[in-house]
């Protein structure tokens, strides 16, 4: 498989799911700026739409994946017995999918206005406020001392979660939650979402040289 990443995206959350799954998928770094990525190709031809992440399966017909919650959905369930999402048909998959739409709604999808710097001082104040809002959720869900989002089991809602925590470049203030604080503390220390991180950074680090020379 091929994943396509760009730094500090919520691609860190299809990592960090491939990699507690045991995967290692190729990355592939997309600069946002320039344009280019570290393997050369167009990503004009790998998404027109021109974001990541996006996931080139390994099929004969190289399918390509995008959207977040697809991916990590996608990646899970091919590994049932990994606990990282609920069962197709469930009840409980019906309200992961649900947690997923609000994290991606809510929280994903309100930070980029304003870590774009494309708001009037109005718009600002009412997105920073539906962020807030949303954040405050997930603390009360956290308050009754579980460890992850839906229990003690580390699921893709809770790689989603860590992978779209842009509050210190969209201005938004969280010290107040502690519960989320805590919570995000615990995700943090997995050995996945580390390596997420330092595979990243990797990547990231051999284009720039690549740029360079």
């Amino acid at each position: 498989m091929k994943l396509y990443i760009a730094q500090a995206t919520c691609s860190l959350a299809v990592q960090a799911i491939a990699n507690e799954l045991g995967l290692s998928p190729e990355l592939v770094h997309f600069d946002v700026f320039g344009k280019s990525t570290s393997d050369g190709s167009r990503f004009t031809d790998v998404n027109s739409l021109l974001y990541v992440p996006v996931l080139e399966l390994d099929n004969e017909q190289k399918d390509r994946l995008t959207e977040t919650t697809v991916i990590t959905s996608y990646l899970a369930d091919q590994h049932p017995g990994s606990g990282l999402i609920p069962s197709h048909g469930t009840l409980e998959r019906v309200r992961m999918d649900q947690l997923l739409t609000f994290i991606a709604t809510e929280i994903a999808q309100k930070h980029i206005p304003l870590m774009r710097k494309l708001m009037t001082a109005e718009g600002i104040a009412f997105t920073t406020n539906k962020l807030l809002t949303a954040y405050g959720v997930l603390d009360a869900r956290l308050a009754d001392g579980r460890a992850y989002l839906t229990g003690e089991q580390f699921t893709v809602a809770d790689a989603y979660v860590w992978a779209t925590l842009w509050h210190e470049r969209s201005g938004v203030k969280i010290d107040h939650l502690k519960n989320l604080l805590a919570y995000i503390g615990r995700i943090e220390a997995r050995p996945a979402v580390r390596k997420a991180l330092k595979d990243e950074a990797d990547v990231v680090a051999l284009h720039k040289e690549q740029l360079a020379a």
